[in-house]
């Protein structure tokens, strides 16, 4: 079977929460044994010019500051046993992080959420969703713990327990899919999430209303569950877990009071997590979240991939 994670792209502004999540990328680089490529993005909005004279002269001065950056992250990644290769763009971050992935053919691209320059803005409002909507890989985003200040070669917390919010829709059993690949290496337990919404009926909400409600939930513990098997028939630690709530609500207060290490999310669901990862509240959950956030997008696995988790009722 073909290696999930091959090449691995790390995106960087040098800031504290650049370094935290360039932990994560050696780390996943290391466990995978894949190859590890670092981009930073010299900031250049549209209609300016690079060639103008001034703006020239600002894009020299950045060039030689982050080649010196570069130099010390390679120095961090060889004595972490890494290799890589580095390379500068310019342009719109968003844009140039799309037109990178796509050219070296990464498998999963790692970003601060909240960075010192031009990254500051790349998984924050508009333009998280579209970096999530058309990077051409899964995209790990890591925020910097609240109050962390940049530290030399912080090690990334172990990933040992992932939490997997799923609608039952084929994208979020695909990235339930994903998540069973991405743990094996790991040793990492999942857990399965599903949100069940609440249902408004009014002053109508009879004993008949209540009979469909529990059915529902019967109905989806044994969907769970059937989930759960799979996973565990693969050696993975997997437990699932029914909240009741709005999904967005649902997803940020039980990861919190759990403590997990990595949440990962399908981008288009059926229903309540359809919307997690678009509009407004994909900004709330990149935000919010205490842990990194990995979405994945209509991946494709490799044709001679067997698939684990089943997409219909068995």
């Amino acid at each position: 079977m073909a290696s999930l994670i091959k090449q691995i792209l790390f995106a960087t502004d040098f800031s504290a929460c650049a370094d935290r999540a360039m932990g994560y990328a050696l780390a996943l680089a290391g466990a995978w044994k894949a190859d590890l490529s670092v981009v930073t993005v010299l900031e250049l909005h549209p209609g300016m010019d690079p060639d103008y004279t001034v703006n020239k002269m600002y894009l020299d001065h950045l060039r030689e500051e982050v080649t010196r950056q570069l130099r010390a992250l390679q120095a961090r990644a060889e004595a972490a046993g890494q290799g890589i290769s580095t390379r500068i763009e310019v342009g719109i971050p968003s844009e140039a992080l799309h037109t990178v992935a796509g050219a070296i053919g990464a498998d999963l691209l790692v970003v601060g959420t909240h960075g010192r320059t031009g990254l500051d803005h790349v998984l924050v409002g508009s333009t998280a969703e579209r970096v999530v909507r058309v990077a051409p890989c899964p995209v790990l985003a890591v925020k910097a713990e609240k109050g962390e200040a940049k530290t030399p070669a912080a090690p990334a917390p172990l990933i040992k327990r992932i939490v997997v919010p799923i609608d039952l829709s084929t994208c979020s059993l695909d990235a339930l899919e994903y998540a069973v690949q991405f743990a094996k290496p790991l040793g990492a337990a999942i857990t399965i999430l599903h949100a069940m919404e609440p249902v408004a009926y009014g002053l109508d909400f009879s004993l008949s209303h209540a009979k469909e409600w529990k059915e529902q939930r019967n109905y989806l513990e044994k969907r769970l569950s059937v989930l759960s098997a799979c996973v565990t028939a693969q050696g993975l630690k997997a437990e699932h877990v029914l909240k009741p709530g709005l999904p967005a609500d649902s997803l940020v207060a039980y990861v919190t009071q759990q403590g997990f290490d990595l949440m990962i999310m399908g981008t288009h669901g059926r229903r309540g997590i359809s919307h997690v990862l678009l509009g407004s509240i994909a900004g709330a959950m990149l935000r919010h979240a205490p842990c990194p956030v990995l979405t994945v997008r209509q991946f494709k696995f490799g044709a001679d991939h067997e698939r684990v988790v089943p997409l219909g009722n068995s």
